[in-house]
């Protein structure tokens, strides 16, 4: 399992991720509610929690993406 070493501990990369998917499901949040969109959403939070499983798994892809693209440029 990958970790990341953040003032020298070693914290799951995982972790690390969903952290910021949070962050940015904060972010995209703020701006349905601004714009509206909310009021076309059957059931909020489960449409919350859909935007952050999406965001975690493009966060988790493109970390892997530069990962393994900068291993294979050397």
């Amino acid at each position: 399992m990958l970790e990341i070493n953040i003032g020298g501990v070693y914290v799951p990369a995982a972790l690390v991720w969903a952290g910021a998917a949070f962050v940015l499901s904060l972010l995209v949040e703020r701006v349905l509610v601004r714009t509206g969109c909310y009021r076309l959403v059957w059931h909020r939070a489960l449409f919350d929690l859909a935007i952050f499983v999406i965001l975690w798994g493009a966060v988790t892809a493109s970390a892997y993406e530069m990962a393994f693209s900068a291993a294979l440029s050397r």
